[in-house]
């Protein structure tokens, strides 16, 4: 397994810092990465952002990284038609500027959940938006990575129904580490009801916020606080997951995503090392 890291995990630098995809990239080769995960809103230029994808393969060459993912911010829970197809007009995008970069995975979406819609509401639009994408996909030999983010299909059970309904053999899972307990479900268990389908990880972890701490984090389904930090700091069973990877032989990327307060440069190369040791003890 290879390992990398998401832009977004190294946020707060990229705001505090106004880093450029090629910064992020440069970052990642200081703590020996193998890889670099990108996303669509981190370009400086998104509509017209062919010389930024040139300089970005030319940093990447010089430095011996691979993209691990391209990340797409889709949404397919929007009751108007036209806004739907605005989504798929996004994730296709996303799949010919994975196939640029040369990576076979684009990180996707299902929704958000906004006023009194439910995931039963929102299922259908999302089946329909990933059955037209996957016929891209296809095409292209590019794997949609389900993530199960934030509240809709956040839970293991959830990501497969859909996954099933889209019946692609390139549509799978994004396995986010962390997200599963802001549903309140076992990030093990998920993984033992997941792990067939997974194609790509993101590796991170949540701790519940103190009584009385400051800082704001991220809600749960039922209103529990968790506060993101450097993956074995919080309650998932890292080593489990990773055992459990390297039984199915899995052969793809794990990716590395903080959401903590502390220096993310910092936190993001102890989480590298992290990873390293447990993949060396196994």
């Amino acid at each position: 397994m290879k390992i990398s890291a998401s832009m977004y995990s190294l946020a707060s630098a990229v705001k505090k810092e106004s880093w450029s995809v090629i910064d992020f990239i440069q970052y990642a080769k200081s703590i020996n990465l193998d890889g670099v995960e990108l996303l669509d809103f981190y370009w400086k230029n998104r509509e017209d952002k062919e010389q930024e994808i040139k300089e970005a393969l030319e940093a990447l060459a010089q430095y011996s990284l691979q993209v691990s993912a391209y990340d797409v911010t889709n949404n397919f829970v929007k009751e108007a038609s036209e806004e739907r197809a605005a989504e798929v007009a996004k994730v296709i995008d996303g799949i010919h500027t994975a196939k640029q970069l040369g990576t076979q995975i684009v990180r996707v979406f299902c929704g958000d959940l906004h006023g009194d819609l439910t995931y039963e509401d929102g299922q259908g639009w999302i089946v329909e938006g990933l059955r037209e994408c996957a016929k891209a996909a296809e095409a292209e030999g590019i794997y949609l990575a389900i993530e199960n983010h934030g509240l809709l299909a956040g839970k293991s059970k959830q990501v497969k129904e859909i996954i099933q309904m889209v019946n692609s053999p390139f549509v799978k899972s994004t396995f986010d580490t962390g997200n599963f307990l802001l549903v309140h479900e076992s990030p093990a268990e998920a993984f033992d009801y997941l792990k067939d389908e997974i194609i790509h990880v993101h590796f991170k972890d949540f701790r519940k916020k103190a009584p009385g701490e400051s800082v704001k984090g991220f809600r749960s389904t039922q209103g529990v606080e968790v506060i993101g930090v450097v993956p074995g700091d919080g309650e998932v069973d890292l080593a489990y997951i990773v055992n459990g990877l390297q039984a199915a032989q899995y052969k793809g990327w794990l990716s590395i995503e903080y959401e903590g307060f502390d220096d993310a440069k910092e936190a993001n190369k102890e989480a590298v090392q992290r990873l390293k040791n447990l993949l060396e003890r196994r």
